[in-house]
Parts: structure tokens; C-alpha cells; sequence
């Protein structure tokens, strides 16, 4: 189940989470941790289970109904179980946005394409690093 978890950036499990979906620079994820603890538009959910902080999802939920995801991350002994997949599904019953968007590299972008994210290239936008647009239309039940 996701969980608020805005209030323990500090500690170190969640720190080590967030990295796995930032840029390898100590830096930035020190950049990424401020805006979370500053920004209140941004919000931060862990998925625990037995005691395990197993993965975590950043987002800004925009008043219009759209949802901006910021960092996705399960951690590594926990990949290809479904839990990315179940963090996006719970942040649809939690949130209920009409559209959620989030921009990703090569490595990750199959993951957003396997789970029916419509996927488009915005070329490189560092050097040698292509960068995609996902989206999903979330279905409503109205």
C-alpha cells in the first residue's frame, strides 16, 4: 500500500530509493530531496511491505487533473514483481487524475510502454541521451 513519506526524507532507505531514479549525481538528488521538502505542489509515496520500503513514487498532482510524475523506483531485488506497476495503479485509485505524464530515458522507457503509456521521443536532450514523453489517459468510470 503507498504511503505518505514526504516526512522522512531524511532517512536513508528512502534517500537510496529516490536515487535509483535520479541521474547518477550526488547533487542532484540532493537538488531532487529540497524540492520535495520545499515544494508543497510535490508529493512523495513509498510502497512497504513487512517492514520494507520496496519502491517510492514523486508526482505533482496539477489542480486540472493531471498527473506529473516526477522519480519512479522499486528497489533493485524487488524489479520485474509488478511493483512499479502496482505504485502506478494505487496512485490512479488514490489521486484519480484524468492523465498521467511522466518523462523518461532508454532504460525505462518499456517499462511505461509495457503498463499502455503511449510513448513519444523528445530526441536528446543531453548530450547522447534520448529522452520520452509518457502518457496514459486514465479511463473513467463515469
Amino acid at each position: 500500500m503507498l504511503v505518505d513519506i514526504k516526512h522522512r526524507l531524511g532517512e536513508k532507505n528512502i534517500q537510496e530509493l529516490l536515487s535509483y531514479s535520479v541521474f547518477p549525481d550526488s547533487g542532484l538528488l540532493e537538488k531532487e530531496l529540497n524540492a520535495y521538502a520545499k515544494e508543497d505542489s510535490r508529493e512523495l509515496y513509498g510502497y512497504e511491505e513487512d517492514g520494507q520500503m520496496i519502491g517510492l513514487v514523486g508526482f505533482i498532482a496539477h489542480p486540472n487533473g493531471l498527473l506529473e510524475v516526477k522519480h519512479l523506483a522499486v528497489h533493485p531485488e524487488y524489479r520485474g514483481q509488478g511493483y512499479g506497476r502496482g505504485q502506478i495503479l494505487e496512485l490512479i485509485e488514490l489521486k484519480k487524475p484524468r492523465e498521467i505524464q511522466a518523462e523518461t530515458d532508454e532504460e525505462s522507457v518499456e517499462f511505461y510502454r509495457n503498463i499502455g503509456f503511449s510513448i513519444r521521443s523528445l530526441g536528446e536532450k543531453f548530450p547522447g541521451v534520448e529522452r520520452f514523453q509518457c502518457v496514459y489517459e486514465v479511463e473513467s468510470d463515469e
